[in-house]
């Protein structure tokens, strides 16, 4: 790879750690809140830190990874945390704990997260 193209890769993976650290400390927020509350918001409140903060932490992960198996590994670790969030912000939003037009941004910015992740592995994959 030449330079430029390592510099544009750098910058990309940045902007996915950055953007998946923002959403952790989103995510902690909520569940701080959720947390307050005993019952039923408690146990959502931490499968969806566990979840929700992962993703962050295996991004960081495979950017420091020894190998291009060890960076999809990583990756894919951190898709399947997006996806099980997803699914934990769209139960929150199903059952109305918190208005659902507070969580909305939380749940396109998850979306977006696994997007990006996605398409980190595909690239991966497809560079020999």
């Amino acid at each position: 790879m030449e330079n430029g193209e390592d510099e544009c890769a750098d910058q990309k993976s940045k902007s996915i750690s950055v953007r998946a650290f923002q959403y952790a400390v989103r995510i902690v927020k909520l569940c701080q809140h959720l947390d307050a509350t005993p019952g039923v918001s408690r146990v959502l409140a931490s499968q969806l830190l566990r979840s929700g903060t992962s993703i962050g932490a295996n991004i960081e992960e495979g950017q420091g990874a020894q190998s291009k198996a060890d960076f999809i590994c990583k990756y894919t670790i951190a898709l399947k945390e997006a996806r099980e969030s997803a699914y934990w912000i769209r139960l929150l939003i199903a059952v109305e704990l918190i208005q659902p037009k507070r969580l909305k941004e939380l749940e396109i910015e998850t979306l977006e997260l696994a997007s990006m992740i996605g398409k980190a592995i595909v690239t991966a994959r497809n560079r020999k």
